[in-house]
């Protein structure tokens, strides 16, 4: 005689399934938390990595708003300083970038601040390309676009009217 197996006793009873249930909700509420955790460390990073920023065009107002020519023809101390500045502005600015997408404000602070390097940033693409190539390709493009936007092409990469 065979017994008709009845889907509960198949499946488990409903305790199990619940069980089970709350399992894979509690699994899911951790990687969601995991991911909040890992994008709140992220803006934290990046906010810190921009004030850094603010705090070194502070101290050298000159790098922040340079005379390029002056500092082209200027010791290579200052020279290296400037290309150390300008690193450090990139970075910061594909950090926040990066952590805030959805806030349109740091992208436009990051344009205002980059303007003044792009006559820089054109001759250093020109000599040498690997230079932003060390940045990710959204950054990358970012400054294309703005040499492009500014009119700062070579061979000369002067500041074009905008």
């Amino acid at each position: 005689m065979t017994q008709q197996v009845v889907w509960w006793q198949k499946y488990g009873t409903l305790a199990q399934m619940a069980q089970a249930t709350v399992a894979l909700l509690g699994f899911v509420a951790i990687l969601l938390q995991i991911n909040e955790i890992r994008a709140g460390n992220r803006a934290t990073s990046a906010r810190t990595a921009f004030l850094g920023y603010t705090e070194l065009a502070f101290r050298n107002p000159k790098f922040a708003q340079p005379d390029y020519e002056a500092i082209k023809v200027g010791n290579r101390e200052e020279r290296v300083q400037y290309e150390s500045f300008v690193s450090y502005f990139l970075y910061a600015c594909e950090e926040t970038i990066a952590a805030f997408r959805d806030k349109r404000e740091w992208l436009a602070s990051c344009d205002y601040d980059l303007k003044p390097h792009l006559a820089f940033l054109c001759e250093k693409e020109q000599a040498q390309p690997a230079y932003l190539a060390t940045y990710g390709a959204e950054t990358q493009q970012w400054v294309k676009t703005s040499m492009k936007t500014a009119s700062v092409t070579p061979p000369d990469c002067k500041l074009g009217k905008t």
